[in-house]
């Protein structure tokens, strides 16, 4: 096994987010969906704060990330973590690197108190749901995520 070092971004790591936010997107088949540019991640991740995001390197190449945020869980009364992305070059997975970051996050969700650490996936993503089901994730079977955006989210502010 290679050398996987886990780091948290930094500004000047925008661009690189930005990859890897379009790769992602391009394993997903959700290329069209992507909005985000480097100034709006320089800004709302570093800036505003509003995510973290870490950097996987392997070898001395960025290899992948993981992006998240806090949540609130009203029945547990606690914080928690919700992990929006993670993201392994495909010519570098099955190296252990999608694991060190899953762990790195659960760490960090860990020694803060948070009462939970969630995410979805898709579900034609197998190879994912075999990885997350591999570390005791599991799958909520009896919840739906409900979306609001474009012109349904800007007839929100008319209320």
């Amino acid at each position: 096994m290679g050398k996987i070092i886990i780091r948290e971004a930094i500004i000047e790591d925008a661009a690189l987010l930005l990859q890897f936010i379009r790769a992602l997107a391009e394993y997903e088949h959700l290329e069209s969906e992507v909005e985000a540019t480097e100034e709006g991640l320089r800004q709302s991740v570093f800036i505003d704060k509003g995510a973290e995001a870490l950097i996987a390197e392997y070898e001395g190449e960025a290899a992948g990330f993981a992006l998240f945020f806090h949540n609130y869980s009203t029945f547990k009364g606690k914080r928690g973590i919700y992990l929006e992305d993670l993201f392994v070059k495909p010519d570098l997975r099955g190296k252990g690197i999608g694991r060190a970051l899953l762990q790195k996050v659960g760490g960090i969700a860990a020694r803060r108190g948070c009462g939970r650490f969630e995410w979805a996936c898709l579900d034609w993503n197998t190879p994912s749901i075999a990885f997350y089901r591999s570390i005791g994730a599991v799958p909520l079977s009896d919840w739906t995520i409900y979306r609001v955006t474009g012109d349904n989210l800007a007839g929100f502010s008319h209320v």
